[in-house]
C-alpha cells in the first residue's frame, strides 16, 4: 500500500512516520471490525441489483423463467487507496414449468488488504398464488474464503510485531433464505444473509466475521403509454451495529428497450445497536442505465456520486454489467425482464 507523495510531506522520514500510523490504524480497524465487534457492512454493495435481484435474495432464482447469467465489476471510490473492487457472476433458470429455480454464483470481493470469495448454489420453490401471482421461496448455501494479506505493507520496520506473519484466511459456510413475491406489476421480497455468522474472542485477529444482514425490497410497474413505463422501487437493509440502510430507486423503460432512471441512498436509525451518537449518513445518489443491444444481451451502468465528506476528494463509484438469456423452452409469463 503506497502512500508516499499522497499529503504533499517533503520529510522522508515524515512520510514513514504517516504510514506506519496509518497501517497500525487500519490494522486496529481491522481487529475491531473483524474481530471483536464487527460493526460494519461485510456484504458487497451493488447499484444494479434492481436488474438482478439473485444478489440480494436467493428466492429470485429462476424468476425470469429461462436461462440467464449476468456478470458485474464495480470499482468504488475510484482512485482511493485500498477501495473496494467487487466481481461477481450469477446463473440462474427454471425448471418444472416454472415451479423450481436454480442459481449459482461467485463474488470476489477486494478491499484494502482483505479479500473474499464467495460461491453460493441456490434453489428457489415457487407456488402460484394467482392466475398472475407467484411466492417464490429460496435458499442459497455454499463457501466463503477470507483473506487478510499483509504482504503489501510498506514500513520501515520489517520486525514491527504488530503486523502478522503472512496470510491470514479463514474458510466458512454460508446460508441465505428469502421470500420473493411478484406478479405482473408488483413484486416484494424479505431476505436474511450469512444467516450462521462467525464469532471470535474479544481481542483476536480473525480474518472473517459476519454477521446476519436482512433485506426487504418492493417495487411495481406503471404503463404510462405504450412507449414508456416507470418502475419505482425500495430496499432496507439492516445488520448488527450498523444504521439502517435504504435506497429509494425510480426507473423508466423506454420503448421496452432502455432504462434510465437514479437512486438515492441514505441511512437512520431503527434499532439500539450501541451505535455512537450523530452519526454521519452515508448519503449518495447513483445514475442507473441499462440498454438492451438485442432481445438477448443487455448491458448495465451506474455512476455513484457521494453527498458526504467523501464527495470532496472526488472519488466516485462505476458499476458494469453485462447479462445473456440463455434461450429455450419456456413458458409464457408476464414481464420476465422488468423485475
Amino acid at each position: 500500500m503506497e502512500f508516499k507523495g499522497f499529503f504533499g510531506f517533503k520529510s522522508i522520514d515524515r512520510i514513514e512516520m504517516v504510514r506506519i500510523d496509518i497501517l497500525r490504524f487500519l490494522l486496529l480497524v481491522f481487529a475491531l471490525q473483524l474481530g471483536t465487534s464487527g460493526y460494519s457492512q461485510q456484504l458487497p454493495q451493488f447499484s444494479q441489483y434492481i436488474f438482478n435481484g439473485l444478489h440480494i435474495n436467493p428466492g429470485y432464482a429462476g424468476y425470469k423463467n429461462e436461462g440467464y447469467v449476468q456478470s458485474t465489476f464495480r470499482s468504488q471510490w475510484v482512485g482511493l487507496a485500498g477501495a473496494p473492487r467487487t466481481l461477481s457472476v450469477s446463473a440462474d433458470l427454471s425448471a418444472n414449468e416454472g415451479q423450481m429455480g436454480f442459481g449459482v454464483s461467485y463474488t470476489r470481493d477486494k478491499i484494502g488488504l482483505t479479500e473474499s470469495n464467495l460461491g453460493l448454489l441456490t434453489y428457489s420453490y415457487r407456488i402460484n398464488t394467482s392466475d398472475k401471482g407467484r411466492l417464490a421461496l429460496g435458499v442459497s448455501a455454499g463457501i466463503s474464503e477470507n483473506v487478510f494479506d499483509p504482504s503489501s505493507i510498506v514500513t520501515v520496520n520489517p520486525d514491527d510485531s504488530s503486523i502478522p506473519e503472512g496470510r491470514i484466511s479463514a474458510i466458512e459456510p454460508r446460508v441465505n433464505t428469502g421470500v420473493f413475491y411478484h406478479d405482473d406489476l408488483f413484486y416484494a421480497g424479505i431476505s436474511a444473509y450469512n444467516l450462521l455468522g462467525s464469532k471470535v474472542k474479544p481481542g483476536e485477529i480473525a480474518a472473517s466475521f459476519n454477521d446476519a444482514h436482512y433485506f426487504f425490497t418492493a417495487g411495481g410497474m406503471f404503463y404510462l403509454n405504450d412507449y414508456f413505463q416507470i418502475k419505482p422501487s425500495i430496499l432496507l437493509s439492516h445488520s448488527k451495529g450498523s444504521p439502517t440502510s435504504y435506497d429509494l430507486n425510480v426507473m423508466g423503460l423506454f420503448y421496452e428497450k432502455l432504462w434510465i432512471g437514479g437512486s438515492f441512498r441514505s441511512n437512520f436509525r431503527v434499532l439500539k445497536d450501541e451505535l455512537q451518537e450523530k452519526l454521519i449518513k452515508r448519503n449518495a445518489i447513483a445514475f442507473v442505465m441499462e440498454y438492451f443491444v438485442t432481445t438477448g444481451i443487455r448491458l448495465g451502468y451506474s455512476y455513484d456520486y457521494n453527498l458526504n465528506a467523501l464527495n470532496s476528494v472526488k472519488n466516485q463509484s462505476h458499476e458494469l454489467s453485462m447479462g445473456v438469456y440463455l434461450k429455450g423452452k419456456k413458458e409464457i409469463v408476464y414481464n420476465p425482464r422488468w423485475f
